[in-house]
C-alpha cells in the first residue's frame, strides 16, 4: 500500500465495513464477529460453539470472503487422518523420491468444521500449526501463511458423537464463542432473507465483497499492538487470573498463557471501541470469551449445576478493580 499511513479511524471504518458486509449473508450474531475480528488483529484463533443450524460455518465463510483472505475449509470426521490436515509424503515415480503434498492448513484461514467430531490424534495436528504457524513433517519445517487462523466449530459436547478437546488444544484457542440461536426477530429476518432467494452456498449472489486490503490489516494489528496498558491493568489480569486457580469451584485454574490471551483480546477491543489504552472495563467484557474454554470445574461443581460462565462473573465481581 502506497501514500499516507491510514489513522486509526480510518482502519476503524474499515473493520465497521467487514460488519457491514457480514450483515449481508449473517443475521443476528454481532458478537461472533465482533470475535473473529479481534482473533484476526492479534493473530489469534477462535473456536464457535452451537447447536447445528445456528450459521456457524456460513459465518466464518462470510468473515473470510469479507477480509479478503484464502480459505479452505475441512470437515472433520471420525476417519479423518492427520495427514489430511497437516500434508502428506507422496512418492513421484517420475523422480523415484518422496514429495511434500500441502494439506488444506497451509491457508490464511482455516475452517476447521466440527472439530470435535474426529479423534484427538487428529485434533493435535492442529496443536503446532496454532502455535507456531509452521508445520514439521519429515524432518522439515514449513512455514504457514501469514496472517492464519484456524476458527473451528464444534457442537456442544453433551451431542452424539463427539470428542471432547483436549486442553492442550483448547488452550491455544484465543477465544471460545457461543453461538446462540437468534431471537425471534432475527430469525423472522433469516426467514425472510430465504424466501426472496438467498442462499448460504452462494455468497456472491448475495453481494458479499471483499472490503478490507491486506495493508489496512496489517496497520491495524500494529496499531492493536500500540494500545497502551498501564501496571495497574497488568496486575488486574494477574488477580483475575489467580482467583480462579483459588476459587473452590475450580479444579484448574487458567494458566499464564490465558492471562497474556486475555491481554491481547482486550487491547484489541479498546482499539475497536476507540481507545488509546486498555481499562479495567476492557478486561472484564473479553474475561468470559477468553477464559470460559481455559479453566476446569471440579466434579461436585458440576453435578451441582455450577456454570463456568457463572464462575468467572462471580470473580469478576470479587476481584479488586484498579481505580
Amino acid at each position: 500500500m502506497t501514500g499516507t499511513l491510514p489513522s486509526d479511524s480510518e482502519l476503524r471504518d474499515a473493520m465497521h465495513r467487514v460488519r457491514q458486509e457480514i450483515g449481508k449473508a449473517v443475521v443476528g450474531q454481532d458478537g461472533a464477529i465482533t470475535g473473529l475480528l479481534i482473533a484476526l488483529l492479534v493473530r489469534g484463533h477462535v473456536l464457535l460453539e452451537g447447536v447445528p443450524g445456528v450459521a456457524k460455518t456460513l459465518l466464518v465463510r462470510t468473515f473470510s470472503r469479507t477480509v479478503g483472505l484464502e480459505t479452505k475449509r475441512i470437515q472433520f470426521t471420525p476417519d479423518l487422518m492427520p495427514g489430511d490436515v497437516s500434508g502428506s509424503l507422496i512418492y513421484d515415480s517420475r523422480s523415484a523420491e518422496f514429495e511434500f503434498r500441502e494439506g488444506p492448513i497451509f491457508t490464511h484461514i482455516l475452517l476447521a468444521d466440527e472439530i470435535n467430531r474426529t479423534p484427538p490424534k487428529t485434533q493435535s495436528a492442529l496443536l503446532e500449526a496454532m502455535e507456531e504457524h509452521q508445520v514439521s513433517a519429515d524432518g522439515v519445517t514449513r512455514a504457514l501463511p501469514d496472517p492464519f487462523l484456524v476458527a473451528a466449530t464444534q457442537n456442544p459436547v453433551e451431542h452424539e458423537g463427539t470428542y471432547g478437546l483436549p486442553e492442550a488444544q483448547l488452550d491455544r484457542f484465543l477465544l471460545k464463542l457461543i453461538v446462540d440461536v437468534p431471537g425471534r426477530d432475527a430469525e423472522i429476518d433469516v426467514l425472510r432473507r430465504h424466501a426472496e432467494g438467498f442462499r448460504a452456498g452462494s455468497l456472491a449472489a448475495a453481494g458479499v465483497e471483499a472490503v478490507l486490503d491486506t495493508g489496512h490489516l496489517e496497520h491495524a494489528q500494529r496499531a492493536v499492538e500500540n494500545v497502551a496498558v498501564t501496571a495497574d491493568v497488568l496486575a488486574y489480569i494477574v488477580d483475575l487470573a489467580r482467583a480462579t486457580r483459588e476459587s473452590p469451584s475450580v479444579q484448574l485454574g487458567v494458566s499464564p498463557r490465558g492471562t497474556t490471551a486475555l491481554l491481547s483480546a482486550a487491547k484489541a477491543w479498546a482499539w475497536l471501541s476507540g481507545y488509546a489504552a486498555v481499562t479495567p472495563d476492557h478486561v472484564q467484557t473479553m474475561l468470559v470469551p477468553t477464559w470460559r474454554h481455559r479453566i476446569r470445574l471440579r466434579p461436585d461443581a458440576e453435578l451441582e449445576g455450577v456454570s463456568i460462565d457463572a464462575v468467572l462473573n462471580a470473580i469478576v465481581q470479587q476481584t479488586r478493580v484498579p481505580i
